[in-house]
This record gives C-alpha cells, structure tokens and sequence, in this order.
C-alpha cells in the first residue's frame, strides 16, 4: 500500500510526472512524492495492469494520479504527455525521467543488434531531451527536473555496457546544460545516479548479481525507496540551491 500522505508536506499542491512509473525506481518515486503531498502522474508503455494499479493504490491513499500510456523513444508522444498532463492536472510542477532501457553487449560482438542499440539511444537518451524541452514550456518558477541516470556513467566497471553506461553519461551532460539554460527561471536540472538496484530489470538473484555486489563496498543492492528518497529531495524546496549536480546513490560503487 501506498505511505500515508503527509497533510502539509513538503510537496503539497505540486504536479509530479514520473515517466516509467509503474514499477520499480519509477513506482516507488510515484509513492514518495505523493507521500510528500504531491499529485503524481506516471507514463507506462508495456505495463499498462501494474500502472493502473499503481494508480488506484494512490487514489485509495487519497492522491490524485493518474496513468497515461506514451512510448519514450518517440518525441511527439513525450511531447504529447507532457502536454496532457499539464491540461489534466492544471500544472506541471516536477518532471522525474526515469523511463529507460538496458540493452547490453560488448563493442565487437558481431552478433549485437543494432536496431535495439539505436532504441536505447533514442528512449535514455531522446526521450530524456524530448521531455525536457516539453516540461521547459509549463514549468513554472521553483520547477524540477530530476532525470535517473546511473553509477555506470562514471565508471563503466564491466564488460558489455558500453553502449547502455554512454547513454546514461550523454544524460549528466544535457542535464548540466539544461541547468544552465533553466537556471534564471528558478527551474533546477539535476540527475541521480544509482548503484545496483533490485528491480525487475536488475533481479538481484540474477546472472549478473554477484559481480554487482562485488563491487559493492556495502554488499548489496539497494532497494528502490532508497532511489526515491534522493529524487524527493532534489524536488523539495530543501534543494533550491542544487542545480546541475549529479547525486550518486550507489552504496558505495564510485567511492
């Protein structure tokens, strides 16, 4: 079940859109903004049943939300839920890009497909700038921007990401010129940057577990509220003065 909204939160009044949130990072995001006070709309593409209940679970903990379906990797679609949104809900306040996919593979395997490659680019990387410049037209004095990139932007750390840990560092990039751009509007442009997560994309019983949490110096994956209590933050009031910075929340992985 969804936390008790805080009456009076800190994000009370606020409009939250929280792309790729209907599970993991995005799901628990949705749950803390709205447990701050703020109304939250999530975008889905694939699964639409856990959007839906996600947003009923909110709506039974007394939040507005609502759910739309919009495909990432497609500009107009981004620019289109950007748009509805701000006309369903009167406003758009913080715009969290966590909406991403994981295609992996090394740079000379003659076997990688290049069409998924151009996809990743196209949703980390397109659908990131797309939403960006969208949320720049409604968002108002005070706005947030928080995009999730990851800990393997900085230090790639295994075999096969390359192509995935350079969309996620193209991200930090944008962002820091975006907050230049933003910045005399009040609007803030930050990106969070995670370790190892359980997720289902990053199952941490997976092939790939173990040589996660080896590189850990905590030894474990972090949980998903531990993301989203990072991004709360950077669309606090508390975070007015951060804008352009990257805040790793990796258990230790770029220490």
């Amino acid at each position: 079940m969804a936390a008790d909204v805080a009456v009076g939160g800190v994000l009370a009044g606020k409009v939250a859109l929280v792309t790729g949130g209907s599970r993991g990072i995005g799901a628990a995001t949705a749950r803390a903004l709205a447990a701050e006070g703020a109304a939250v709309a999530i975008s889905w593409t694939a699964s639409g049943e856990r959007a839906g209940a996600l947003v009923a679970e909110l709506a039974e903990a007394g939040v507005r939300a609502a759910a739309y379906r919009a495909d990432q990797g497609d500009r107009q679609q981004v620019a289109d839920l950007v748009a509805a949104v701000a006309a369903d809900f009167g406003r758009l306040d913080i715009l969290v890009n966590n909406a991403a996919v994981a295609v992996n593979g090394a740079v000379d395997d003659a076997a990688g497909d290049p069409a998924a490659f151009e996809r990743q680019w196209a949703v980390n990387v397109g659908g990131v700038a797309s939403a960006v410049r969208a949320a720049a037209g409604v968002l108002g004095e005070g706005g947030r921007i928080i995009t999730v990139g990851s800990g393997l932007a900085t230090r790639a750390g295994f075999p096969g990401v390359a192509d995935y840990a350079a969309t996620k560092a193209a991200l930090v990039g944008y962002s820091k010129g975006a907050a230049r751009d933003l910045a005399p509007r009040g609007i803030t442009v930050n990106v969070v940057q995670p370790g190892c997560v359980a997720t289902d994309m990053n199952p941490p019983e997976g092939d790939f577990a173990d040589a996660q949490r080896a590189a850990n110096p905590m030894g474990r994956f972090g949980r998903p509220e531990e993301i989203a209590a990072g991004i709360v933050f950077l669309a606090s009031p508390a975070a007015s003065y951060v804008t352009g910075a990257v805040l790793d929340i990796d258990g230790g992985y770029l220490a």
